[in-house]
């Protein structure tokens, strides 16, 4: 297959295209811009573009597809000059469904957590060296690429988003794999730039529970009372599995799962983590693994990517870094720390970074988000609404919707970095929260202790 693709170097578009390319399909594409680790990676097999920009003459009638990605625009040349061919264009959600429609397609959907879990059914599934396809949002330990196709893996693991699936397709992404097997870790208002209100975001989570084939599985987060709600409604015929938070205990800063087969030192920590371990496990009995096997392997995962990584630790300090950026996220990771290191200082770092935590309405979302943490900071970039179009915030308007009057809120992030490094770190941890790079501030001009 020949197969082009416009706006080739977004995170999850240049790892599909990895995959095509060592299917042996016949890959190009182009992009107005593309960043590490996108670059040098789509060098290295071949398939960077030449020159940056968009070139309606690579869109040919020989073209068996054209993959849309969301960074391109409606009025994209390239997109244009293939709807004047009348060729087949995907997009990134609807070419996987074609790649695995023959296969027994598992979605992990949710708003927070779906790539934790998803990385550790990966993990286990890697560790006991049973061959899965998948598609996963983070780059994991001991794989190459965050997508994987073949022709002959019965299972693939997909990471359900709902955001929206392309410029030109308003569908969200996880409505279009019609899993087998799926599974819902929470519900929680996010992308307010797409779904106004909650019940328009909560809506997308009733069509995703009716896209599942029928008799097919669904697994579920019984604590949330969202989750519960839209299941319990659904009169889709399907086999529920529900599951909670399995028992543990913490002891000198370690997690302890307690199991039938005794107590079991893990590498992650967090009531959340353990919480998405629970629903990963009963996934992981559906494709075939005891427990007693996914016990064994799941002790080795320390997470995925940019999910609760420790970054550096000093005999003073220890510094996570995560990924949380909406307020279900947030509260769930600050009460993660908070509770393993209970004798340590913790200060928590958050950027508002994404559309929707620079919404003056959506703000009021992350009140007391930040509350467990010793000291909270909060940071902005002016820069950053004028890009995005938005209205300017004020200081004040944070502080009252976070409800902590110490809260302290920077907008520059020269300020932000030298309050980092001046601030004594002695006996404390640092959970340092974003989607973005605080302005572009240097962590290891920070942190980093030679």
């Amino acid at each position: 297959m020949k197969i082009h693709f416009i706006a080739i170097g977004g995170s999850a578009m240049h790892n599909l295209a990895l995959a095509l390319a060592k299917k042996g399909y016949q890959i190009t594409g182009s992009d107005d811009a593309i960043f590490e680790p996108s670059r040098s990676r789509l060098e290295k097999q071949g398939i960077l573009p030449r020159e940056m920009g968009w070139f309606p003459e690579k869109i040919s009638t020989d073209l068996d597809a054209v993959i849309l990605g969301m960074h391109a625009h409606e009025d994209n040349p390239e997109l244009k000059r293939a709807k004047e061919l009348n060729l087949k264009i995907f997009s990134y959600p609807e070419f996987l469904y074609e790649q695995s429609k023959n296969k027994t397609r598992v979605v992990i959907s949710g708003s927070h957590g779906k790539t934790t879990i998803t990385s550790m059914i990966l993990h286990v599934m890697n560790y006991h060296h049973l061959d899965v396809d998948y598609m996963v949002g983070a780059q994991l330990e001991g794989f190459d690429t965050m997508v994987k196709l073949t022709n002959h893996n019965e299972f693939i693991i997909l990471e359900g988003d709902e955001y929206l699936s392309s410029p030109i397709d308003l569908r969200s992404k996880f409505l279009l794999y019609n899993p087998n097997i799926a599974l819902i870790s929470g519900i929680a208002w996010d992308h307010i730039n797409v779904f106004p209100t909650f019940s328009e975001y909560k809506a997308q989570f009733t069509a995703f529970i009716n896209s599942i084939s029928q008799g097919g599985v669904l697994i579920y987060n019984e604590e949330d009372q969202e989750v519960k709600n839209v299941v319990e409604k659904s009169e889709n015929y399907l086999k529920k599995f529900p599951y909670h938070t399995p028992k543990y205990t913490i002891k000198n800063e370690k997690v302890y799962l307690l199991t039938d087969q005794g107590e079991i030192q893990l590498s992650i920590f967090g009531k959340h983590n353990i919480l998405n371990m629970e629903g990963a496990r009963l996934i992981c009995n559906q494709l075939g693994v005891q427990d007693e096997d996914f016990y064994e392997a799941i002790i080795s995962f320390r997470g995925a990517s940019r999910r609760l990584e420790k970054i550096y630790e000093t005999p003073e300090y220890i510094v996570y870094k995560d990924f949380a950026h909406a307020p279900s996220k947030v509260s769930a990771t600050v009460l993660a720390v908070k509770e393993n290191y209970q004798k340590k200082k913790l200060v928590a770092c958050l950027e508002l970074h994404t559309y929707s935590s620079l919404n003056p309405e959506f703000l009021q979302q992350y009140k007391n988000s930040l509350s467990p943490a010793d000291q909270a900071l909060v940071f902005y970039s002016e820069e950053a609404l004028k890009i995005k179009r938005m209205q300017p915030l004020s200081k004040d308007l944070i502080i009252e919707s976070f409800g902590d009057n110490d809260l302290k809120v920077f907008t520059d992030a020269k300020s932000l970095e030298k309050y980092l490094k001046e601030i004594n770190k002695e006996n404390t941890v640092f959970l340092m929260m974003s989607s973005g790079n605080y302005g572009g501030i240097n962590l290891d001009n920070v942190f980093y202790s030679k």
